[in-house]
């Protein structure tokens, strides 16, 4: 299989379940060694869940069939550009190589909202979220507690 025969995996789970109000038009496809992994679309409308992005759920998929945290190898191909929170799945899962179709702007002119996130994240707003420190003893105390227990840092 090429690229485009890849892309177009991702396109027609997408379809699928974007004509079943599952999710949006996203789409996504791991593969490794040309070897398709997982094949995901979004489904964040059947499972009520925000995080049910395509590339998450592709993300998800694939590790639980390969039976690790790491996808290092793996490339991902995506419908539309990642937004920031699969940007950090796929940063987090160690895929190096990512395609995708659409782009931001084409994910804005249809009515998606990953702008205001890319200026949270440059700038901070509290409108959009507040963050403020809560400090105890007992939350500090597990992060050295994790440190020595000698763990794998992933």
């Amino acid at each position: 299989m090429d690229k485009k025969e890849y892309m177009n995996l991702g396109v027609c789970e997408a379809t699928v379940t974007m004509n079943l109000n599952i999710g949006g038009p996203f789409g996504a496809v791991v593969v490794k060694d040309g070897e398709v992994i997982s094949v995901a679309s979004n489904t964040v409308l059947r499972d009520n869940d925000p995080t049910a992005h395509a590339e998450i759920n592709a993300i998800r998929q694939a590790c639980k069939k390969l039976g690790t945290y790491d996808l290092t190898g793996c490339e991902l191909y995506a419908t539309g550009y990642p937004c920031p929170m699969c940007l950090s799945a796929i940063i987090w899962a160690n895929i190096k190589k990512v395609y995708y179709c659409n782009d931001i702007k084409q994910a804005e002119n249809i009515g998606f909202r990953d702008d205001f996130i890319y200026d949270y994240i440059k700038n901070g707003n509290p409108d959009v979220l507040d963050l403020e420190s809560c400090t105890t003893e007992e939350g500090l105390g597990l992060y050295n507690q994790y440190t020595e227990m000698n763990k794998i840092i992933y």
